[in-house]
């Protein structure tokens, strides 16, 4: 099975990760560094949020991920559901190939804009972490 070779350690890779996240607690202070976006400016960027939101989900605590950073969670689901994809095209033989063309890219920073946007108004409070 060395087709699958790939998709295995990437996938370790996460784990483990997520295993380190959800060990080393990011609500103590002192682990991990300060967003400079936050520390500068006062202003959530797309990210703030993200190790809380990956330390809950390791966890099992899906309501705290998603109020920490939902925008994170959608993506470990979408990482999730491509990651199966890959792998079973790859136990079958079939090469993976994503074609991501400008309008794809352009709609992930229009997402990732509107979401830090909205999330430092005050209609948007619910998404700040």
């Amino acid at each position: 099975m060395r087709r699958l070779a790939v998709p295995v350690g990437v996938m370790a890779a996460v784990v483990g990760a997520f295993g380190y996240v959800g060990a080393v607690d990011p609500n103590e202070p002192g682990h991990y560094p300060v967003c400079p976006l936050l520390r500068l400016t006062g202003l959530y960027c797309p990210g703030c949020g993200g190790l809380r939101s990956a330390h809950a989900f390791a966890h099992g605590d899906i309501a705290a991920a998603l109020g920490s950073n939902a925008l994170a969670v959608a993506g470990y689901v979408f990482f999730a559901v491509l990651w199966v994809v890959w792998t079973v095209r790859a136990a079958r033989g079939r090469p993976m190939s994503i074609a991501a063309g400008p309008a794809l890219w352009w709609g992930i920073g229009a997402v990732l804009i509107v979401f830090s946007v909205v999330r430092n108004l005050p209609l948007g409070a619910a998404l700040a972490p």
